[in-house]
């Protein structure tokens, strides 16, 4: 293809994505615990989680959760993303709070209906709606918390071959043939999880973790719940490499934080998910994972993860992976404007087999009801020549690049329009089969937070 468009769309991305990174001292000014529209974070543990009549202590009526403690420890709600993983204390964590009795209850929904068009010889078209829906119950009682969480989606209703999105391959549609171009649905089922928590001091805790489905302790947050692309609905193309552990059929996590540091552990089931959707499904733990994470402001969230995974892939039940990640995310503002940027590497060792790598630089900007987000990546791909299963492996980048304003039409309810462009890099001996593609999305979002 000619890469002019690529090197624009990139451009534009990368730009955007390394905004927040390159201003480490404003990171630092912000350091005083100054969240995008939350109180700071307590250093000492805060007073209990509702009043005797029944108004959360520390919070305000919208549901901010800057003021309210984790239930896995002595740190600031906001610092929490998916299953254990942390994100920057200055994050964004909507949801709806109630108190119920002695709990708190939060209800998060987001639903993107979205029209999405893939062009080129491999390309294609579809409208679709994909998201998620999340109920949280929590109670604390002296040094102990719990935690229920339920996490919905709808994807299974796209049908079994996902979505289009050009290089991106991972998962199966009919469990004989892998998906390829397309963006296998998530299932029904995102995470059914409990927790318990038990705070040793004023900043130190140890915490159990189980889901079935759950998320074990490796990579960043997925990509649905990073700060820097929660805005877009399309999936990164080097999800299987990042985050596709985010739905896992068992799994168990202990951990330890003290202060601005979290070392976790996890045992788990390797296989991803069949092509099943709606079902809930078992197996032995055979997997282990290891993640170390470091906040050391509440702009920045740091994390350094391991994992041995036992035959992940269906279609290939001999190969086991192992996998490492590092990430950086940044939630920070330049002047009045909420920025947020990711950058997430890791590499994937099949065993037996190839060692391949992935990349990808994320970032959002939020001026009043306007946002504007990208995305670069960079991934090796042994999936993407035609009737071959794990062919000749090949180096290719992606860039994306998209608007979205919302509107409030309630206390709690906001709708958006938005849209996003691609853009491909993809080697010589790809582009006969590929041609010069393009593609993007436009969507219509509902958020209730």
């Amino acid at each position: 293809m000619t890469s002019r468009t690529y090197r624009a769309v990139i451009g534009a991305a990368g730009l955007l994505a390394f905004a927040g990174a390159a201003f480490p001292a404003l990171a630092q000014h912000e350091g005083h615990d100054q969240h995008q529209g939350h109180p700071p974070a307590p250093e000492t543990p805060p007073a209990p989680m509702a009043h005797a009549d029944g108004e959360h202590a520390g919070h305000a009526d919208h549901g901010e959760a800057g003021g309210m403690q984790s239930p896995l420890g002595p740190w600031s709600m906001n610092q929490d993303a998916g299953g254990t993983s942390w994100q920057p204390a200055n994050a964004e964590h909507g949801g709806v709070h109630a108190s119920v009795g002695d709990w708190m209850v939060m209800s998060h929904v987001l639903l993107n209906g979205v029209y999405a068009d893939q062009n080129g010889p491999r390309g294609d078209s579809k409208a679709f709606v994909a998201g998620m829906a999340m109920l949280t119950a929590s109670r604390q009682w002296d040094r102990q918390a719990v935690q229920f969480r339920v996490m919905l989606s709808p994807d299974p209703l796209m049908g079994e071959e996902g979505y289009p999105l050009l290089l991106a391959a991972g998962e199966t549609a009919d469990g004989v043939e892998p998906l390829v171009d397309r963006q296998h649905p998530h299932d029904l089922f995102m995470e059914l999880s409990a927790s318990w928590s038990y705070r040793i001091g004023d900043n130190q805790s140890l915490y159990l973790y189980g889901g079935l489905p759950g998320e074990p302790a490796f990579g960043p947050p997925a990509f649905m719940h990073r700060p820097a692309a929660k805005d877009s609905p399309e999936a990164p193309i080097s999800h299987h490499w990042l985050d596709s552990t985010h739905i896992t059929f068992g799994v168990l996590t202990a951990g330890y934080a003290a202060g601005p540091f979290k070392i976790e552990a996890s045992r788990f089931r390797g296989r991803e998910p069949d092509e099943h959707r709606y079902d809930i499904e078992t197996g032995a733990l055979d997997s282990t994972a290891v993640r170390l994470s470091f906040n050391p402001t509440s702009a920045w969230a740091l994390q350094a993860s391991w994992a041995s995974i036992e035959s992940p892939e269906a279609l290939e039940p001999g190969h086991d992976e192992r996998r490492i990640s590092l990430s950086a995310l940044y939630s920070g503002k330049l002047g009045a404007v909420p920025v947020n940027a990711t950058l997430a590497w890791a590499r994937k060792d099949l065993v037996p087999g190839d060692t391949s790598q992935a990349w990808v630089m994320e970032a959002s900007a939020k001026p009043g009801s306007w946002t504007i987000f990208g995305r670069a990546e960079q991934v090796d791909q042994s999936e993407l020549t035609l009737g071959v299963h794990h062919g000749p492996q090949y180096t290719v980048r992606k860039a994306s690049i998209g608007l979205l304003h919302d509107w409030r039409v309630g206390e709690h309810v906001t709708v958006g329009l938005g849209g996003l462009v691609n853009a491909y890099d993809i080697p010589a001996p790809l582009s006969a089969s590929y041609g010069d593609p393009s593609g993007g999305m436009v969507f219509v979002r509902l958020k209730i937070e």
